[in-house]
C-alpha cells in the first residue's frame, strides 16, 4: 500500500519513505512509528498505545518515544515547533494531522534533474525550458521564484510538478533574470514575458496548448491570450491579479511596494533575517521550518537581491485591463480567501471580466499553496477535471 501526505509518499511494502521525489533513510523502528500514525485516521495515540504496536509491548522511557517522535518529524520535513504532520496532544499522545492519500499504486521513481533547452526571445534573451510527462501540452508560465532544476527536488514546487505532468507534457521555464534563464535580461515591461512564453511554445513544438499561471504569469497568460488568441485552449490562474501593486487603489488588505522592496533589499536570502520571517509569513504562513529553509535556498539561487527588486517593480506594473476583453476561452481562477500578496478582489475581478470563466475561492490563507495544504489537493483536483473537458 502506498499512503501519500504533505511531499512524502510512504511504500508500506517496500518500507520507504520518499520526500520531494528523494528517499529517505528511517530507522524501522521511526518508520513503523510513521506508518502506525499515518493510517490512525486522526486519532489521538497514547504514548501506551505506541509502546504496544512500535516497541511490541517493551518497557521504554519517556525520552526514547520523544527521540522516536522527533526523528519521525524530520524524516517527514516536519519539526516540534510546526507540527504540521505530527502534532503533540499535551498529556493525550499523538495525532496524524497531515492530509492523507492512499492507493495500491507504485511509489513514483525519484524525478531526475531534467533535460533543458533553450529558446531565444524575440529581443534575443536566453529562456531556459524543459518538458516532463507525455500528453496534452500544459505550460507552466514562469514567476518570481522558479529555478528548472531546483524546483523537481524542492518540497515547494516538486509534488505540483509532479502532479502537474501526470498524464500530459508539462512545458516548464524559468523567468527572464532568474533560475536558468539568461541572468541579466532586460525587464522592459510585460510585453517581453509574453514573448518569452511564446519563445518556449514555438521551441516545444507547440501550436495550442492549455496554460497554468499562478501569481504574476496570470497577467502575462492575459497579455499572451490576447496577443495570440489562437494558441491557448484552456486558461488555470492560482493566485493571479489584473492589476499591478502600485495600480491598485490602496487599501488595508494590499502590502504597499515600498515595503515589499524594503524587505527584499534587506534580507533576500538571509534565513534570520526579519524580511524572511515577514515572507514566509506573508507568502506562505503554514510552510515547515524544511519548506522555509528551501525559500532561502532558492531565492539566493534564483537571483540576486538587485535582480528581485528589479523584477518585483515591474511585475507590480503589470496591467491587463485593456486586454480581457479580448480574451475568449474556458478559464478556471482559484484564489485563497486569506492571501495577502494579492487580495481576492484581484482574483474576482479576473474572473468577472473572462467571459464564462470558473472562480473558486480556497479556504487557505497561503499565497503559495503548499502540498500539506488541503486547498492544495482541492485546487489540483478541479484542475484535473477542468483540463480534461
Amino acid at each position: 500500500m502506498i499512503l501519500r501526505f504533505a511531499s512524502c509518499t510512504l511504500d508500506l511494502d517496500r518500507r520507504t519513505l520518499m520526500r520531494t521525489g528523494q528517499e529517505v533513510h528511517v530507522e524501522p523502528q521511526v518508520f513503523d512509528l510513521i506508518a502506525y500514525m499515518a493510517q490512525s485516521g486522526g486519532c489521538v495515540v497514547s504514548k501506551d498505545k505506541l509502546v504496544e504496536v512500535v516497541w511490541k509491548g517493551l518497557a521504554v522511557s519517556d525520552a526514547t518515544i520523544s527521540a522516536r517522535i522527533s526523528a519521525a518529524r524530520a524524516a517527514v520535513g516536519d519539526s516540534g515547533k510546526e507540527q504540521g504532520i505530527l502534532r503533540t496532544v499535551p498529556r493525550r499522545g499523538f495525532a496524524f494531522v497531515a492530509q492523507l492519500d492512499q492507493d495500491a499504486r507504485p511509489a513514483p521513481a525519484v524525478m531526475q534533474p531534467p533535460d533543458v533547452s533553450y529558446a531565444l526571445s524575440s529581443d534575443g534573451t536566453a529562456i531556459a525550458w524543459s518538458a516532463l510527462g507525455e500528453g496534452p501540452p500544459l505550460v507552466r508560465i514562469g514567476h518570481w521564484l522558479s529555478h528548472l532544476e531546483m524546483d523537481t527536488q524542492s518540497a515547494l514546487w516538486g509534488p505540483l510538478i509532479t502532479r502537474l505532468a501526470a498524464g500530459r507534457r508539462l512545458i516548464r521555464y524559468d523567468l527572464r533574470g532568474t533560475g536558468l534563464s539568461e541572468r541579466d535580461a532586460a525587464l522592459t515591461g510585460i510585453d517581453a514575458f509574453a514573448e518569452d512564453l511564446a519563445a518556449v511554445a514555438d521551441a516545444a513544438g507547440l501550436d495550442r496548448f492549455d496554460l497554468f499561471a499562478a501569481s504574476q504569469a496570470a497577467p502575462v497568460a492575459i497579455r499572451f491570450a490576447a496577443r495570440w488568441p489562437d494558441r491557448v485552449r484552456r486558461l488555470v490562474v492560482v493566485g493571479g491579479y489584473v492589476e499591478g501593486r502600485v495600480h491598485r487603489a490602496t487599501a488595508g488588505e494590499d502590502l504597499d511596494e515600498d515595503t515589499m522592496l524594503a524587505m527584499i533589499r534587506a534580507g533576500w536570502g538571509k534565513a534570520d533575517s526579519p524580511f524572511m520571517q515577514a515572507f514566509a509569513t506573508l507568502f506562505a504562513p503554514d510552510a515547515t521550518r524544511a519548506q522555509r529553509a528551501e525559500l532561502v535556498a532558492m531565492q539566493l539561487s534564483t537571483a540576486s537581491p538587485e535582480r528581485a527588486v528589479s523584477l518585483r517593480k515591474v511585475i507590480d506594473r503589470f496591467d491587463v485591463r485593456a486586454d480581457l476583453p479580448k480574451v475568449r476561452i474556458p478559464a478556471l481562477i482559484f484564489h485563497a480567501a486569506g492571501d495577502a500578496i494579492h487580495p481576492l478582489s484581484q482574483g474576482q475581478k479576473l474572473a468577472a471580466h473572462l467571459p464564462g470563466a470558473q472562480f473558486v475561492q480556497l479556504d487557505s490563507r497561503s499565497h503559495m499553496l503548499l502540498p500539506q495544504d488541503p486547498a492544495w489537493s482541492a485546487m489540483l483536483d478541479r484542475t484535473d477535471a477542468f483540463l480534461s473537458g
